[in-house]
Order: C-alpha cells, then structure tokens, then sequence
C-alpha cells in the first residue's frame, strides 16, 4: 500500500506514513497481516524520534467470520454523528464488494471496539488464539516496540538482558513477519532498523545463540552431505553422525538426513556398538538414543504438519469458490500442503474423480500464479543476470513500461536490506553492490525517459 505524508503526532513535522482505515479481509486477505502485525497506521518521526500508532478509525471486516468491527481513537473525541458519517462510506464499500448472497445480518450491526487491543482480541479470538496466548505475543509486541524506541545498541542491549526469556522463536518470528511487511510497505528505514535489531538480538540473547549455532552447524552439515556426494552410503552417514562434535550438529544430521536413517542405518550402528567395548561402546549407546529421540522428534512434527495441511486442503474443497478460498488461505499453504494436494490429485485420477480433480487443478493454477514473482521483482533478477552494463540498458529498453516508482521502489528496498545485511557477510556487500550500480543505471535511464516525454 502506498505511503501518504501525515503530521507527526509530536512534532507536527510532515512524515510518511502508511495510513489505512479499510481493513477488508474478504476483498484483500493480506490486510488481516498489515493489521496485526503493525505494519499500517504507524509512524516513525526521524525529526523528534516519536513512534508509534496514528489515531487512525478503523472498520474491520471478514465475511466468512462475520465479523464487521469499527475503532474509534478516543483522542479524536468524535461524537458518533461524527463516526457514523466515517465509517458509513467505508460499511457501503464493504456492502459493494459483496454479492447479494453473502450479505447477511451481522453487516447491519458493527461491533464498536473503544481500545485498539479488545478490536485485536476479537479478530484473533475467532482464530482460535486463547488470552494466555494473546499476553504472551502482547508481551513480545511491546517488548519490539520498546526496542524500537532505544535510542542506542547499548540501551537496547540492556532492555535485551532484562527480557531475555522473552527472546524466543515467537519473537523471532514476529520481527521476521514486520520486516517482511515493512519492505512490502516500501519503508526502507524501517527494515533496517527492525534487520539490525534482530541482528543484535541473535548476538545478545540466549535463544539467539543457539539459533545462529544451529545455523552454523547446519551449514557444515550440508556441506559435508555435499562433499560425500553420490557417495553417501548409510555406511557413510553413520561415520559422519558418529564424529559429530556437539548435539547441534547431530541435529543438523538428522534434520537433512532424515530418510537415510531407517532400520537398516540403526541396525548398523547397533552391529558397531557390539562390537565395541568401554568408553566407546557407552558412547555409541548414548549416540543411539539420541538418535531415536531426534528422529522421533522430527516424525512427530512432520506429521502434524502433513495433518494441518490435509484440513486446510479439505477446508478449501468443501467451499463453493475454490479458487477465491485458495487465495484467502494462501500465507497457510505449506510445502506439506501442496504435497497433499499433489497425493490427492493422483488419486482423484486413479478414481476418475473428476469432480474432485477439477476442484484441485483450480488450487494449483492460483499456486502457481501466486508463486511467479512480480513484475518488478523478475526484471531486477534479469539485470543481475547482464554480463555487462550495454546488456542492463537494453533489457532496460524492452521493459521500458516497467521501470516506475514501483520498480525504483523495490529496487531500493533491496539495496537498505543487503547493506543491513553487508558487515559480515560479502556476499550480500556484494550482491548491494551490484544493486546500487543498477539502481544508477536504471535512476539515468528513468530520467532520460521522463525528459524524452517532456
């Protein structure tokens, strides 16, 4: 959603800001993320450092959840004449979108939420998310927006020390979803901010330790896996997870190496620890049960997995629009999910099902179409790959519709996350650097474009 200048709520300074009142699930399913995850309606003032929330009105709708609840930011002071003549334009914009038939009483009757925290309770309550959950990511929420507030590393690292049982997967997935809609949102100093934040926190906190360890012997994992080549025997495998330093690297073998472990791989081991004696065979033992507990480990969350996928397939074929259920599920859809489907259609082939597999293609076909990059997003990997700048003008040339404020935009975006990104790593300095010699390019050739048309 494009950015709009508004007044810092301190200052009075003209900043930018992405400003959004219509959060229509039903019409634009991405809307629900830009709300939950703070993405709309708050502003960073690089004047007076203010941050936080606008007082922004907001209707929320989701039809299949009937569910239409409006916020009103008490600062305002409105009287609800006021509300009433704001938020009617935004209901009858709901109302339009609507066939006749999916118009029902819930849309005649608003929920009125009078703080920004109950209007949030309600939308994720009708998810299935419980209050002990809910305090638990309010915790996480306010602990990002403190962080956000610091005004130096050394005050964050002292807020990271005091909250550091607070530093868990949640957060981490938290700050990866907000980065992530930043840069869809076009706000480059967000994502840096947010990208060294997160980069600290991995440094500074216990969970994030162990996170970059795994990191790392995951990395060396794979490469050993690598270099072993087509000569992985089990035989080969079980030498490499029997030297393996540390039980991070062990999981690292596990985790890459799952189906290579079956009952022969483990009658193997079995064969060397009695063959083995003292020191070594307790140690093999030891190995052994590891091993069991880990693979038993991933088992179990592979087929949760592989069942929350089955019923979001399921839950999708029993609706009338296929294809419009398919795009509202869409941030659900899992590697899992498309392997289900994938099953599904097989069988539905050998049934000659073909009611059910009509209803399948149809899922595929708005995968795939949501799997193509953007427009934007493909001619920046074509310029990467010009040997030579005369290359980067001519596909320049044949895309000439493309290269917009849209297309400067991203490009852009991309440089602010590959320099947060570029102290330690050269591959991403690299990569910037390349981008920021496009972006130059691409800046000329844009200008000479607009000259050409005055």
């Amino acid at each position: 959603m494009p950015q709009t200048q508004v007044s810092c709520p301190r200052c009075r300074q003209p900043v930018p800001a992405q400003v959004e009142q219509l959060f229509d699930v039903t019409h634009n399913p991405e809307a629900k993320q830009r709300l939950l995850s703070g993405a709309s309606n708050y502003v960073r003032c690089p004047y007076c450092g203010f941050q936080g929330r606008l007082a922004t009105p907001i209707v929320y709708h989701d039809n299949e959840k009937e569910l239409l609840l409006t916020y009103f930011p008490p600062e305002l002071g409105l009287s609800v004449n006021d509300q009433e003549r704001m938020i009617g334009p935004l209901i009858k914009q709901v109302m339009d979108r609507l066939p006749p038939e999916r118009r029902k009483a819930y849309l005649f009757n608003p929920q009125t939420h009078f703080t920004y925290e109950s209007l949030i309770e309600t939308i994720l309550a009708k998810d299935g998310i419980t209050p002990e959950m809910l305090k638990a990511q309010q915790e996480r929420v306010y602990l990002i927006e403190r962080l956000l507030q610091a005004s130096a590393p050394d005050v964050r690292a002292e807020i990271i020390k005091q909250n550091d049982h607070l530093c868990d997967e949640q957060l981490f997935a938290l700050f990866s979803r907000l980065i992530q809609s930043a840069a869809q949102g076009q706000q480059t100093q967000l994502v840096q901010t947010l990208t060294e934040i997160q980069d600290q926190l991995i440094r500074e906190t216990t969970f994030g330790r162990r996170l970059s360890e795994s990191v790392n012997e995951l990395e060396i994992a794979l490469e050993s896996l690598k270099e072993a080549g087509e000569r992985l025997t089990r035989e080969k495998l079980l030498d490499l997870v029997s030297a393996a330093p540390n039980d991070a690297r062990l999981r690292a073998y596990v985790s890459l190496a799952r189906n290579g472990m079956d009952y022969v791989f483990f009658q193997m081991l079995s064969e060397r620890i009695e063959r083995a004696a003292g020191e070594e065979r307790k140690r093999l033992e030891e190995l052994r049960e590891k091993l069991l507990d880990y693979t038993n480990e991933i088992d179990r969350q592979i087929e949760a997995r592989y069942k929350q996928a089955k019923q979001l397939i399921d839950d999708i074929l029993k609706q009338d629009d296929i294809a419009k259920a398919t795009h509202e599920r869409l941030p659900q859809f899992t590697q899992e999910a498309v392997d289900i489907v994938q099953q599904q259609l097989r069988q539905a082939s050998e049934k000659n099902d073909y009611v059910t597999m009509g209803k399948l293609q149809k899922i595929i076909e708005v995968l795939r179409e949501a799997s193509a990059p953007p427009p934007e997003v493909a001619l920046i990997e074509q310029l990467l790959d010009a040997p030579n700048e005369a290359t980067v003008e001519k596909v320049l040339q044949e895309n000439e519709s493309l290269v917009n404020d849209q297309f400067m935009a991203a490009l852009n975006a991309l440089i602010v996350e590959m320099e947060a990104q570029a102290e330690n790593n050269p591959e991403a300095k690299a990569l910037g650097e390349k981008l920021s010699a496009l972006y130059k390019t691409a800046l000329r050739f844009s200008m000479k474009k607009q000259i050409g048309r005055g």
